[in-house]
C-alpha cells in the first residue's frame, strides 16, 4: 500500500500500459506543452458543463499533464492547482501533477467515465490530495481511447468545488466531448503516417 506524507492512504490504480502510452504519445506530440487548441476545447468544456475547471489530460507513467486547461480566472495557469502541482520557472502553477493526485488515472486504467457527484460520498476518492489541498469537491471525466491502438491516452473531464449533480446528462456530455478530442488527435495521427 501506498501512503501520502499525511499517512492517508493513497489508492492510485496500477497502470500496466503506461509505458506503451507514453510511447505513442511521444509518437503523436501529446503530453509535453500546452496546446492551445486544447485550451480552447477545455474552455469550452467548462462552458459547457458549468465547471469552474476543465482539462485534457495526458498520462504517461509517473505523472498528467493538462495539454488543455480551464480555471476560473481563465489564464490557463493552473491558478489553485498550484497547491499540489510543481512551480513553474515563472512562478505560475504547472500543468503537471503526479499519478496519486486526483481521479483521471482512475478513469484511464477503468477505461470508463466517472462520475463523482460529491466526494464525500466515496471514502475511496474522499482521501485523495486534490479534496484537501485544492478543495475539489466533484468530478466528471471521460477516457480519451485510441481506436488505432486500444490505448486509454488521457482524459477530457471537468471539477468542481461544490458537489454537483451531474447526472445522466453530464455522463453524455462529458462521453461526447471526449469524442471530440478523439477526432482532434485522429487527424493529427493521420499527418504522422
Amino acid at each position: 500500500m501506498t501512503y501520502d506524507a499525511a499517512g492517508r492512504l493513497l489508492l492510485t490504480p496500477v497502470d500496466k500500459e503506461g509505458p506503451e502510452r507514453a510511447q505513442r504519445l511521444f509518437r503523436l506530440g501529446l503530453g509535453r506543452r500546452p496546446e492551445p487548441a486544447f485550451d480552447l476545447f477545455a474552455d469550452r468544456l467548462a462552458g459547457v458543463t458549468g465547471a469552474p475547471y476543465a482539462m485534457v489530460n495526458f498520462i504517461d507513467e509517473n505523472r498528467q499533464f493538462f495539454a488543455g486547461l480551464h480555471t476560473p480566472d481563465g489564464d490557463h495557469r493552473g491558478g489553485a492547482l498550484g497547491a499540489v502541482a510543481a512551480r513553474s520557472a515563472d512562478g505560475s502553477a504547472s500543468r503537471y501533477l503526479t499519478r496519486d493526485h486526483g481521479y483521471c488515472p482512475h478513469v484511464v486504467v477503468r477505461r470508463k467515465a466517472l462520475v463523482l457527484e460529491d466526494m464525500c460520498d466515496y471514502p475511496r476518492f474522499a482521501g485523495n490530495p486534490v479534496v484537501d489541498e485544492i478543495g475539489i469537491r466533484s468530478y466528471l471525466g471521460a477516457p480519451l481511447i485510441d481506436d488505432r491502438t486500444g490505448l486509454a491516452l488521457g482524459t477530457v473531464c471537468v471539477v468542481d468545488t461544490a458537489p454537483r449533480p451531474w447526472g445522466r446528462a453530464g455522463l453524455a456530455t462529458i462521453k461526447a466531448m471526449a469524442g471530440e478530442v478523439m477526432d482532434m488527435i485522429r487527424v493529427r495521427g493521420d499527418t504522422l503516417l
